[in-house]
């Protein structure tokens, strides 16, 4: 489990961190994700609407939407209402406005919402989707048990999270990567340095693969099933309720 906080040094808590760090880094976020992952998240993002598309949702809730990228990419899936929440105001303004510019008001919700803290009532959703949000929870199991609470019988759980690669020699690739190269990145066009430190970090010691399978299943979703994303730097974790 992820010990690693944005800011080492302050008196706040993980969750508190989190929202200040988001708010800072949301003018940059999508410019610089692109960078970072050489687009390759977007190729990423398509194949989680893929996987929502075969359970035909009429419903779905995108958390940790950020700036919305997944929940405007979900639009193409026929589901009536898609909602979008994250617990950082500044990413979700970016994000509205990129839901305005594509025509999608009437479709997609922004709301600010806590992950472990969801407001919405039980079994409300017929597919959730979490991308590159999973590793930010202050307690990973309160979150997924909110996720399981609010997701309807039967319904589709998609995660979509970074990983480690396991075999030589993209594994050593990845972690040069990632420790050296990626901070210096943010280092050099976003002006919150610790916050592309962090995300480095926490992405390394995050659980993967069956780890996560198995807390999937602790929690209580079943037909788990992961799927290793370009050697394995990313990984989608599909299960149901």
């Amino acid at each position: 489990m992820s010990k690693v906080k944005p800011y080492k040094n302050s008196a706040l808590g993980k969750k508190e961190q989190l929202t200040k760090m988001f708010d800072n880094i949301s003018g940059d976020y999508d410019g610089l994700n692109r960078v970072i992952s050489f687009g390759i998240d977007i190729k990423w993002r398509k194949n989680v609407v893929k996987i929502i598309k075969e359970s035909q949702p009429e419903s779905i809730l995108d958390i940790a939407t950020g700036t919305g990228d997944l929940a405007i990419n979900l639009a193409e899936t026929e589901a009536s209402r898609i909602v979008g929440l994250d617990i950082s105001s500044g990413m979700l303004e970016i994000g509205k406005e990129k839901v305005k510019k594509k025509g999608f008001d009437s479709k997609i919700e922004m709301v600010l919402g806590d992950s472990e803290n969801l407001p919405f009532k039980n079994d409300t959703f017929d597919a959730i989707t979490v991308a590159f949000g999973v590793r930010n929870f202050e307690t990973l199991e309160n979150g997924l048990e909110e996720i399981y609470r609010v997701l309807k019988p039967n319904g589709t759980f998609v995660i979509l999270e970074t990983s480690v690669p396991t075999k030589t020699p993209f594994k050593q690739g990845y972690n040069l990567y990632t420790k050296n190269i990626m901070p210096l990145i943010g280092k050099i066009f976003s002006k919150d340095q610790s916050a592309y430190k962090y995300l480095s970090e926490s992405a390394s010691v995050f659980p993967y693969g069956e780890a996560l399978n198995n807390i999937l299943r602790k929690i209580g979703f079943i037909n788990v099933e992961d799927f290793p994303q370009t050697l394995g730097v990313a990984t989608i974790y599909k299960s149901s309720k």
